[in-house]
């Protein structure tokens, strides 16, 4: 005799929090009510629930804001992983706001990862920048990009926060962008991450990382990313 299905008790605390969600109309934006108070009125155990919440933000149906509570989801940003296209333009397609923090850029002696990413000499110098990326005024990425310094002086007169660097790098350096290799996997915000983040620390982030080339197959960028899986959607094409 086949056993009768029944749902963990972590589905059970998720299809709780969905039927609140409709019951109380609630849209994106809109704040759920608190771990304890959810905890008390369903009487679900608080490990539970909260383990219902993550599953529900790692599907992008919840965010969580740190310090403030966990909210019902915006519609994700979608990305397509096979394309180019700069970050910015992916955004505006969307309907979306786009703000871009500059966080860090400076010269760097080029590491072995570096050098073997680049395809250039260790110790050779290396511009890195640090950006955070904001949609729809919700932070979604933190991005560090590794590029040649001395085939790229120019990038460190530029504005950053206003400016697009694939723009500069194609209309002022006359580089075209046209093939790169990347990879996607799953990681979990650190102390730092979390607070640039606006997040809880250990909240699953994806975990981008590639290197973009020339018409000449020569590496422009090594760029490593994490976003929050709650706001951006990544999806390819699959062919035969």
């Amino acid at each position: 005799m086949l056993q009768e299905y029944r749902n963990r008790p972590r589905d059970e605390a998720a299809e709780k929090i969905e039927s609140y969600i409709a019951q109380h109309n609630l849209k994106p934006g809109n704040k759920l009510p608190s771990e304890r108070d959810m905890s008390e009125m369903w009487g679900i155990n608080r490990m539970t629930l909260r383990g219902a919440i993550q599953g529900m933000i790692f599907e992008g149906k919840l965010y969580n804001r740190k310090g403030s509570g966990t909210f019902v989801a915006y519609p994700k940003l979608n990305r397509n992983l096979q394309d180019l296209k700069p970050f910015s333009a992916a955004v505006k397609e969307e309907g979306k706001t786009l703000q871009t923090v500059l966080l860090s850029r400076e010269i760097i002696e080029s590491t072995k990862q570096l050098s073997g990413k680049l395809c250039i000499k260790l110790g050779h110098p290396v511009l890195a920048i640090t950006r955070k990326r904001i949609v729809d005024d919700e932070p979604v990425m933190i991005e560090v990009t590794h590029m040649d310094y001395e085939r790229f002086p120019k990038l460190m007169d530029y504005d950053f926060g206003k400016e697009s660097l694939y723009h500069i790098i194609e209309n002022v350096y006359g580089t075209l962008i046209t093939e790169g290799t990347e990879k996607l996997s799953v990681t979990f915000a650190n102390e730092r991450e979390a607070g640039l983040l606006e997040i809880e620390e250990g909240t699953p982030l994806f975990n981008l990382s590639g290197v973009v080339k020339d018409a000449d197959g020569i590496p422009i960028e090594y760029f490593k990313s994490v976003a929050r899986v709650d706001k951006i959607r990544f999806s390819s094409m699959l062919t035969r």
